[in-house]
């Protein structure tokens, strides 16, 4: 029982981690970026077990100053790859497939895209918090 609990907390922790509800339909994200003419934040993300991707979220996602600027610059899309957390076979094929197409090494990955999904930079961990993360998306999107 207590196994089960840890899991399940494990679980919520990382369902909580991974981009606070940040959206998971590529398709979705891209049709907004349109729309609204602008960039795509892919995170490609191992987030309940990856340190660097957890780093990255408690340092720059998750603070207000990122937060407050992602809503007027950017459209969030998160691909995740957990070990522990339950996806379904339609989210993995997707991430799978942008996987592989955005050529994804080591996590975090994190692209900066058109809304044709063409990619403008490619990012990943960066010291300095999010005041230092939003300079450099300033920088690779002018």
């Amino acid at each position: 029982m207590k196994a089960l609990v840890t899991t399940i907390l494990l679980g919520f922790a990382s369902f909580v981690f991974a981009g606070e509800g940040w959206p998971t339909d590529f398709e979705a994200a891209k049709k907004e970026a349109a729309e609204k003419g602008l960039p795509i934040l892919a995170d490609f993300s191992g987030s309940d077990w990856c340190k660097w991707c957890v780093r990255l979220d408690d340092e720059v996602f998750s603070q207000p100053e990122f937060k407050a600027y992602a809503k007027d610059h950017l459209i969030l899309f998160l691909a995740d790859f957990p070990s522990r957390t339950p996806q379904s076979d339609e989210l993995k094929a997707q991430n799978e497939k942008l996987s592989a197409k955005y050529n994804v090494k080591g996590f975090p990955t994190v692209l900066l895209l058109n809304a044709d999904g063409s990619v403008i930079a490619r990012m990943g961990y960066a010291s300095g918090g999010a005041e230092a993360y939003i300079e450099l998306i300033n920088k690779e999107v002018k």
